[in-house]
């Protein structure tokens, strides 16, 4: 006797099973005979038999027909499973890009949220310090209406600092809070190209890493690499913070920048406002560790090639009286510096006088000052008096003067007005300098483009608080 078994799975009873046993006897009358065997998963033990006859006898002919008919469904069903199998694996490869899509979406609106929140939080703590006072809520008025009068370049700013596929945004450089940087990379890839680290200003009270943008927009269509450090703010930290976050801004910069198309060998440290003293302190505490013996530092002042300091204060014993008639406080200064007594610590242009920096002086990198005559926030004269001061104790200095320009007008209004921007051409040119090729592009570079009429970048003019 020869036995078949055929299992078929009901779907609708999930629990039980039909198999169906052909049994062959060719001594019999009946020459075949197949059983339902109907057995449940639950209770293995319990099954049935019904034995059912074929209303066909199975001729050889039939038997012939009917193996080729189920080899062909076989190949059909397995054809099937083949496509369903294909389409369930598109469907699946089309959902997790979805997800992905999604969830890079997500965690930007959650990091929007969260720095905003972060910004806020801090604005308030802030308000706490300053009191009540008609001068920083007078200049709080003034900067309303001059961000309303610069609006439309902000908004062009903001697009392309949110949608541009040539920003990495937030990397992370060290384990403190706001301890991120963004990198604004050029579409030309072919070969190393200078970096520009940049510590952003805002009277070290509201600085932001975004601030940069419209700086490494511009420079990343020459060909020039730009990092956008973040640091700590007021009250959130004081200027040793400040100080600290961005020595290790700088240092990732320098140790991690050939992996996103940067020359290493070519970085440049720029810093605007607050944000030039800070990277000025920065290259003193540098120099001081790198001076002394058995200091480990995890970056050399030999990778700068220059300082850039835009519109920069460097001595606060000069300046504390001007910053508090100007509405920045004397106590919230002196909380900023770390009490009076920190005041000489600093402060880069007293700093490099003591006779203790004497053996760092000539390890600092050659420092170019730029700033407008019409400067109200942070005197001209603060510039002019550092580059003088550097070069009496044997430092590479010089001060670079815009006539005419306020605090304002070099960082926004000049680079929002599109066309020939002294600035920007200075800057370039010193960073482009001995490179041919690089000088070449340059001189035959199309004009920027402008991003506010003229009448409004006028009267933001006229109404800046800085």
């Amino acid at each position: 006797m020869a036995s078949q078994i055929f299992s078929i799975p009901i779907s609708s009873l999930s629990s039980t099973t039909m198999f169906f046993k052909q049994n062959q006897n060719n001594n019999d009358n009946d020459p075949s005979t197949t059983t339902l065997l109907l057995s449940s998963s639950s209770s293995p033990s319990s099954s049935s038999f019904i034995p059912i006859k074929p209303l066909l006898s199975r001729t050889s002919s039939f038997n012939t027909y009917d193996n080729n008919k189920n080899k062909n469904n076989t190949i059909l069903a397995h054809n099937r499973r083949r496509r369903a199998a294909s389409e369930d694996s598109l469907s699946s490869s089309f959902s997790n890009v979805t997800h992905q899509t999604k969830s890079s979406f997500g965690n930007d609106v959650r990091h929007v949220a969260s720095q905003t929140f972060l910004l806020t939080r801090l604005g308030l703590k802030m308000l706490t310090y300053l009191g009540v006072g008609y001068k920083w809520i007078t200049r709080f008025l003034a900067l309303g209406c001059y961000a309303l009068l610069l609006i439309p370049g902000f908004v062009q700013v903001g697009y392309y600092y949110f949608f541009s596929t040539q920003i990495r945004r937030s990397i992370v450089y060290g384990d403190k809070p706001r301890n991120r940087l963004d990198l604004y990379l050029p579409r030309n890839n072919d070969g190393p190209k200078p970096v520009v680290a940049f510590v952003t200003g805002g009277a070290w009270i509201i600085g932001y890493k975004a601030w940069g943008s419209l700086l490494g927009q511009q420079l990343s269509e020459r060909d020039i690499i730009v990092a956008c450090i973040d640091y700590r703010n007021f009250p959130q930290g004081t200027i040793s913070d400040m100080v600290s976050d961005a020595s290790q801004g700088i240092s990732f910069v320098c140790n991690n920048i050939a992996e996103y198309g940067g020359d290493p060998n070519r970085i440049y440290l720029m810093g605007q406002s607050a944000g030039a003293h800070i990277g000025a302190c920065a290259l003193v505490e540098h120099a001081t560790k790198e001076a002394g013996e058995g200091e480990s530092t995890s970056w050399s002042l030999s990778q700068i090639k220059a300082y850039f300091g835009l519109s920069g204060g460097y001595n606060l014993y000069n300046l504390i009286d001007h910053f508090h008639s100007r509405g920045l406080y004397r106590s919230i200064l002196l909380s900023i510096m770390e009490g009076e007594e920190s005041l000489s610590r600093f402060s880069p242009e007293v700093m490099v006088q003591d006779r203790n920096f004497a053996n760092a002086v000539s390890l600092l990198p050659p420092m170019v000052l730029f700033h407008g005559t019409g400067d109200y926030s942070i005197p001209s004269d603060a510039s002019k008096s550092f580059s003088e001061t550097l070069k009496g104790v044997g430092g590479r200095a010089e001060a670079v003067l815009y006539e005419g320009k306020t605090h304002t007008d070099v960082f926004l209004q000049d680079p929002m007005r599109g066309g020939k921007d002294d600035l920007f051409d200075d800057l370039v040119a010193y960073i482009h300098a001995g490179d041919a090729e690089a000088c070449a592009k340059d001189a035959t570079a199309p004009p920027r483009r402008r991003l506010v009429p003229e009448f409004m970048l006028k009267l933001a003019h006229l109404v800046s608080p800085f």
